[in-house]
């Protein structure tokens, strides 16, 4: 697990930074030792129960004695122990946030979203990558919940009854791209099903009738919602042939599936999403085939990426970094004992660019 965001480290307040020999003067104020809370309470005139009282910003100190305790706090260059203060308050100012795959930009919006709303509530972020790995995933979250004040799940892909059956131990808890139906716990999701059908219905403009799409992960409850989409549309459709591939989410699974593309005979790609597209272009490249020109290829999540490959990428947006700023709401509501609000739903957005033209003639 990395750690992102603010980071603060300290020093015991019982063992002085750094020594020097009898007499000499300190240059600077960050050169002097820190002091104990023993030696603020000595020279406020306070209590060593006062002094962390004040620390701590409990309201309850009369603000003369507060005054008093900050100003030799600030004399002796007294820096509070966060450890001490995370015990004291039974609080670590931290969350935790767990995603499948941090190499997929799509996740690294998210984190950055969550982790700037985070910082102006003081708060830093511990984030974990489960690289796909559902028994890995339960374990990373559950220890995460143990080192931080509330956690965030970004597209897990643990079974909804396995999840039902952690989500009182992991709470406070925010899903992103997952909803757990009938329980307490907010979410924030996507309508994968209206982006499929938007990208679809593009496709079918341009005279396309044969689809091909490359699956995501199978635990991935986003993968399942864009094939139940896929198969509602090609069937409500009285000529739309769907072909489904096995592949996965990252740039190597789109790249590998490129040859199986071609046999399956599709004038047009739908991918899991931009990574896997991505991949797809560059061995459909390494084959020869030209796209749009032989071969339509969408993807799905607009990554920063996706306007700047070759050709730039037809796609359906989604707002990722608002996916963290909320996330960031809900829990915040949650850590103060509040109600989350209600869940999010969010609508795709289709973007057409120029990995997708009309069907190649002779193939319609």
């Amino acid at each position: 697990m990395s750690l992102t965001g603010d980071r603060r480290t300290g020093q015991s307040a019982d063992q002085p930074t750094g020594g020097s020999r009898p007499g000499r003067r300190r240059s600077a104020r960050s050169d002097r030792p820190s002091a104990t809370i023993g030696r603020v309470a000595e020279a406020a005139g306070v209590s060593r129960a006062t002094v962390s009282r004040v620390m701590n910003g409990s309201p309850t100190v009369a603000a003369d004695l507060a005054a008093r305790v900050r100003a030799a706090a600030e004399a002796l260059n007294y820096e509070p122990s966060l450890v001490a203060r995370s015990l004291a308050l039974g609080r670590t100012s931290t969350v935790s946030l767990i995603v499948p795959d941090l190499s997929n930009p799509m996740f690294q919006d998210v984190l950055r979203g969550l982790s700037h709303a985070a910082a102006t509530r003081g708060h830093r972020l511990l984030v974990a990558e489960s690289n796909e790995n559902v028994a890995e995933e339960a374990i990373l979250a559950v220890e995460a919940r143990r080192r931080s004040d509330g956690l965030v799940l970004a597209s897990p892909r643990v079974p909804e009854a396995e999840l039902r059956a952690l989500s009182d131990r992991l709470a406070p808890l925010v899903l992103v791209n997952r909803d757990l139906p009938g329980s307490n716990v907010p979410s924030l999701s996507v309508d994968y099903a209206a982006g499929i059908a938007a990208i679809v219905a593009h496709l079918r403009s341009l005279g396309h009738r044969r689809i091909v799409y490359l699956a995501g992960p199978t635990a991935s409850t986003s993968n399942r919602e864009r094939q139940a989409a896929l198969r509602a549309t090609c069937a409500a459709e009285p000529v739309c042939a769907l072909t489904e591939l096995p592949c996965g989410a990252t740039f190597d699974d789109g790249h590998a599936a490129a040859r199986a593309v071609l046999r399956s005979g599709a004038t047009a790609v739908v991918a899991f999403n931009d990574m896997v597209a991505f991949g797809a272009l560059s061995g459909l490249h390494e084959l020869g085939i030209g796209v749009p020109r032989d071969l339509s290829v969408t993807g799905f999540d607009d990554i920063p990426f996706a306007r700047y490959t070759t050709p730039p990428l037809t796609t359906a947006s989604i707002p990722r970094n608002e996916l963290g700023r909320q996330a960031w709401d809900r829990l915040w509501a949650l850590l103060g004992g509040g109600p989350a609000g209600h869940d999010v739903h969010f609508q795709p957005r289709l973007l057409v660019r120029d990995s997708t033209g009309p069907v190649p003639a002779g193939r319609a």
